[in-house]
Formats: C-alpha cells, sequence, structure tokens
C-alpha cells in the first residue's frame, strides 16, 4: 500500500523541486526543516540566491537540429551522466535514517559525483563500504591535526577527491537554529515531542534509527565532544592561510578542490597553492547575508584561472544549471535541492529529484538549440540591465 507520499507522487503533484520542498516541510518537524531550509540573519542572501539567475536571460539559436541531446559531461578525467553533483551536508541523518549513505547510493545509481561532509551522520568508512561509485570527502578544519587524520582515513577509505571549505572561520548567525535551541545531540524538549507528535511517521522512523551523531567523531581516533560540538557551531581554524592549504596539498595526491571562494584572485592563489579547481559558494547563504551569490563572479573566476571552476548555492531548476554552465561552471553542486527529496521520500525521493533536474536540464538544452551540454557558452544568455 502506498502511504500518503507515494499516493501524491501517483497523482503527479511532484513535479519540480519546489514541490519536494513542500512535501519537506510537511514531513520535517519544524526545529529540522529549519536547519534545512535557514539561512543567515534576515536571510536576504537565501532570496538572492534565487533573485540572481533572472539577472540572465536566454538568447536561443534556432534552425538548430536537437532531435538528439547529450547532457552528460566530463570532468577530472571522468564521464559523468549529468553536469551536477550532490554538494556536502551535514547531519542528514536527521532528515531520514541513513542520509548520507542514501545520497551517495542515489549518486551511484545516477553516475554523478557524491560528496560526504565532514559533519555527516554516516562514517567515511561505512559510506566508502555501503555505495558504490566514486566519492568526494569535504573537509572542515577544525584543528590541524584532527584534520590530517580525516584526510589520512578518506585517503585510506578510497575517496578520490578531497574538497576544503574555506568560508567558516566563524559561524554563520543562523537565527533560526538559534531560537530552536538546534544542537546535536538533538535535544528532547516539549516542542520538539509536540511536533514529533504532528509528524509520527519523521518520529517512527527516528525512534527506531536513534539520535544521529557526527560519525566521523565517534572513534578512538578522533572520538571527541568538543570536536563534535566545534563542527556543529562551525568553529573552524580561523587562522586557516595559504600555508595551511599548502600543508594539506603535501598530504593529499589526488585531486584537491577549495570550496568557499567569491573573489577572483582567491581563486588564483588557491590554484598557486597547487589546489586542482574551485568552488564558487556563499555556503547557501548560510555563513554571510549579504554576499554575492557564486553567479555573480563566475565568469570572471573562470576567465582567471584554467583550472575547473564549480559552483554551488540556490540551484532549483536545470535551467538554473545550464545557466551556470553558459557563464564557465564546468559542474554545479546540487545542496538543498536533494535534500528536500531525501526528506520526503528517503532514497526514492533522492533518485527522483536527480532524474527530474536531468530532464530539466535536457529540456533546456531543446529549448535554446543546443545540442549537448559541452557546446554551452555565454552566446545562449544576456544580462538584464
Amino acid at each position: 500500500m502506498l502511504d500518503r507520499t507515494g499516493r501524491e507522487a501517483m497523482k503527479g503533484k511532484l513535479v519540480n523541486v519546489e514541490d519536494y520542498r513542500r512535501l519537506a516541510a510537511k514531513t520535517l518537524p519544524r526545529i529540522i526543516f529549519d536547519f534545512l531550509e535557514g539561512g543567515a540573519e534576515d536571510e536576504k542572501g537565501l532570496v538572492h540566491n534565487r533573485d540572481v539567475f533572472d539577472q540572465w536571460r536566454f538568447t536561443p539559436h534556432r534552425l538548430v537540429d536537437v532531435s538528439e541531446r547529450n547532457i552528460s559531461t566530463r570532468l577530472f578525467g571522468k564521464n559523468w551522466s549529468a553536469p551536477f553533483a550532490i554538494a556536502p551536508t551535514g547531519f542528514n541523518g536527521a532528515l531520514w535514517p541513513g542520509g548520507d549513505i542514501k545520497l551517495a547510493k542515489a549518486a551511484a545509481s545516477a553516475n554523478i559525483p557524491f560528496i560526504l561532509s565532514t559533519a555527516s551522520n554516516a562514517s567515511i568508512e561505512d559510506v566508502a563500504r555501503c555505495a558504490e561509485g566514486e566519492k568526494w570527502f569535504q573537509l572542515y578544519v577544525v584543528q590541524q591535526q584532527l584534520a590530517e587524520q580525516l584526510v589520512m582515513r578518506a585517503l585510506n577509505a578510497g575517496y578520490t577527491t578531497l574538497i576544503v571549505t574555506v568560508d567558516v572561520g566563524v559561524n554563520g548567525n543562523r537565527e533560526r537554529d538559534r531560537r530552536n535551541q538546534f544542537s546535536l545531540p538533538l535535544k528532547i524538549t516539549p516542542s520538539l515531542l509536540m511536533s514529533g507528535c504532528c509528524h509520527p511517521a519523521w518520529s517512527m522512523r527516528f525512534l527506531q534509527n536513534g539520535m544521529p551523531q557526527l560519525a566521523n567523531f565517534v572513534s578512538a581516533e578522533s572520538g571527541s565532544l568538543e570536536a563534535q560540538a566545534a563542527v556543529m557551531s562551525r568553529q573552524m581554524d580561523a587562522g586557516f592561510n595559504p600555508n595551511s592549504l599548502k600543508r594539506i596539498r603535501e598530504m593529499w595526491p589526488h585531486k584537491l578542490l577549495v570550496k568557499g571562494i567569491i573573489r577572483p584572485e582567491d581563486a588564483e592563489l588557491c590554484v598557486a597553492c597547487g589546489v586542482d579547481g574551485v568552488i564558487l559558494s556563499n555556503h547557501g547563504g548560510r555563513q554571510l547575508d549579504g554576499n554575492l551569490s557564486p553567479l555573480e563572479t563566475l565568469a570572471d573566476v573562470a576567465a582567471r584561472i584554467d583550472s575547473p571552476v564549480l559552483a554551488d548555492s540556490g540551484f532549483r531548476r536545470g535551467s538554473d544549471i545550464v545557466k551556470a554552465l553558459c557563464l564557465g561552471a564546468d559542474m554545479v553542486l546540487l545542496g538543498r535541492a536533494t535534500l528536500y527529496g531525501l526528506a520526503a521520500r528517503g532514497l526514492r525521493g533522492v533518485d527522483e529529484v536527480i532524474a527530474l533536474l536531468k530532464s530539466e536540464v535536457d529540456c533546456t538544452l531543446a529549448q535554446i538549440g543546443c545540442p549537448a551540454v559541452d557546446d554551452l557558452s555565454a552566446a545562449y544568455l544576456q544580462r538584464m540591465s
């Protein structure tokens, strides 16, 4: 028998990412949805991340044969079935039990990269064992010795790409989380209990699977409540600098990316330190309210460095992804979009969101008269004044 979410899907209600967002809001207790959805301070950055896509409009080419289209792309010597990946996100076990592993499995099935967060609820090793496909690891540098342990664990577990996040010198002022007293472990407060009663399916899954933990810190080598608290509050190494990045470069023999870049000169500095590419990001509007969107500096960064440029923050449509590719992105990272699918319908929801966005990318290519992702360029866009 279909559950309520299954019946809604059968009725054709889940036709875009926004539909999954609305279903996630109904499925999760308020404190959990606020953690997923919230941004810094007045959350103007969240709005800007979406509004910025309207600054560019398509200029379609006509009389082009688009009877066959190719949305696959090649990055770091590997062919991927779509020009997007699943971004690193933390505390996914609060959305659905085993959330990190479900995201990794969905990515493997779709032949797109999956990036595991330092703040995951499944360990580096467990994700490597339970999910096939290529896996990348995102590193928060809380302190140097702990960072080195995590890097070596990822290397030993077979991760192929390391991503160092550099935009969390201090935690963003996330007022929703402060009002909700969101923390790890979750505090069983009267408001959470009441919200749980109103969301029985989530509560049952939570009771059956236990309290999510930051699994990468529950081990003999790195088990520390202080480390877990530091990651949850984004108390990172505020002294991280180019020399710190070079030390990680020396440790990591595979592809290395830096995430959290906005300025072109910072991208150039990262390349000078030996990284293989950068990820333009404003942390989904969760760190600094009033920050530029990656889309606004993407073309400049792509013109300044020869290394791959990836981007995240605010992508909800296939047309959003295509616009970023036109402006010079080699790949886009999806954060909340796939998390809405996870929160709404578990693994099935992630699969559906990935398939949906693949379809939207393909449709956009056809509509603008471009037969392949690799043929996209700024010639397909016009910036509005």
